[in-house]
């Protein structure tokens, strides 16, 4: 019997979810295929003031970037609803980062193998916060295929870090890989002495 003022309505545990990586990988595009509400989004055009700064190389295609953040939700089920923050990739807004990750359960670090270099000042990031993330190498038409554990070696990354391919406009590939970065931060918040992203 459900008690007058009372709701049957299960209320999903909210959860702070961090995208991260490199200029161009796909961060926007990651958020927006699988939110459930419009993606909330910073892109601005790329002008003359990036150039020297910002390297385009191996995406010289690209016109926009995004200069604060990309936002989106996802219910993953009734008991959780992951809220996606996506940072700038740029190094110029890396200041952003601190911000932006405070609160984070856990992170998803987007690799291009086309820029593999751009994800190390990400993987270094998250690393030096003793945080749980997973490396996701989204896969680009066109570009060079490599084996996962090439990729984890070029990177040296642990054993203990997930490495899975992702199509980041995919909607069913981006739900997979953040069903593997939940149970990678169950398993990391088990072991002892851990803390959450961001945790001050």
């Amino acid at each position: 019997m459900i008690m007058p003022g009372r709701s049957d309505k299960t209320v999903p545990l909210a959860v702070k979810i961090v995208v991260s990586g490199g200029l161009g990988v796909g961060k926007t595009t990651f958020i927006g295929a699988v939110s459930e509400i419009d993606p909330l989004d910073t892109e601005a055009p790329i002008t003359q003031v990036s150039v020297g700064v910002d390297s385009l190389e191996g995406v010289e295609s690209k016109t926009t970037t995004t200069v604060a953040l990309d936002f989106g939700r996802i219910t993953l089920d009734r008991a959780i609803a992951l809220y996606l923050f996506g940072t700038p990739g740029q190094d110029r807004f890396a200041f952003l980062w601190d911000d932006l990750v405070e609160g984070a359960l856990g992170t998803v670090v987007l690799a291009d193998t086309r820029r593999i270099e751009e994800c190390f000042p990400a993987v270094d990031y998250f690393e030096a916060q003793g945080a749980p993330f997973v490396l996701a190498v989204n896969r680009f038409d066109g570009a060079e295929h490599f084996e996962l554990d090439e990729v984890r070696a070029a990177l040296g990354l642990s054993a203990e870090v997930p490495v899975l391919e992702c199509d980041a406009r995919e909607r069913g590939s981006v739900r997979d890989v953040l069903g593997a970065l939940m149970d990678r931060v169950v398993g990391f918040r088990a072991a002892p002495g851990q803390r959450a992203v961001g945790a001050r």
